[in-house]
């Protein structure tokens, strides 16, 4: 019996992460102001590729068609983020990014401003614990950056979970 070992070099340099983390910052407030706006079907598609891929609570759609096909049967939101977390994912340059955001979410109008015969299970209008997690990929149509500039990503996979 033969063991075969494989040894991978991240090669990322302090640099590399504080750069990846100002992106997943500047990612996570565009991203989510984008997603509140009254142009979200407008906004929204221009984070995803046609191979890109995303899962909302298990339910797959495909590229930005499929995130218009979803948004469009869903009520207004607005988004909280509480936290985000970034993992540069080294083999490109710039790298990949995994990025994992945890937050609050309505839908509609609010408690306030949802008709009072308005179930409580009811998605809209009632605050729910999320998780989204992002693969951002580096846009290879986007122009070159320079040393210590954010680099432009899209979103290659998606996959957001109510968790509460």
């Amino acid at each position: 019996m033969s063991t075969t070992t494989t040894t991978v070099t991240t090669n990322l340099t302090p640099s590399d992460i504080e750069i990846a983390t100002r992106a997943a910052d500047t990612f996570t407030r565009i991203y989510y102001t984008a997603y509140d706006a009254d142009t979200r079907l407008a906004d929204l598609p221009q984070f995803y590729r046609p191979t890109s891929s995303l899962t909302w609570n298990g339910k797959p759609f495909q590229g930005a068609e499929g995130l218009v096909q979803l948004v469009t049967q869903m009520p207004a939101t607005k988004h909280e983020v509480q936290s985000f977390d970034c993992h540069p994912i080294p083999g490109t340059s710039p790298p990949s990014l995994l990025i994992t955001v945890s937050g609050n979410v309505t839908h509609g109008l609010g408690p306030a401003g949802n008709p009072s015969d308005l179930p409580t299970r009811c998605i809209e209008g009632q605050p729910r614990v999320f998780s989204q997690t992002f693969l951002l990929v580096p846009d290879p149509t986007a122009p070159p950056t320079k040393p210590g500039e954010v680099a432009k990503y899209y979103v290659g996979a998606d996959a957001v979970r109510f968790v509460g």
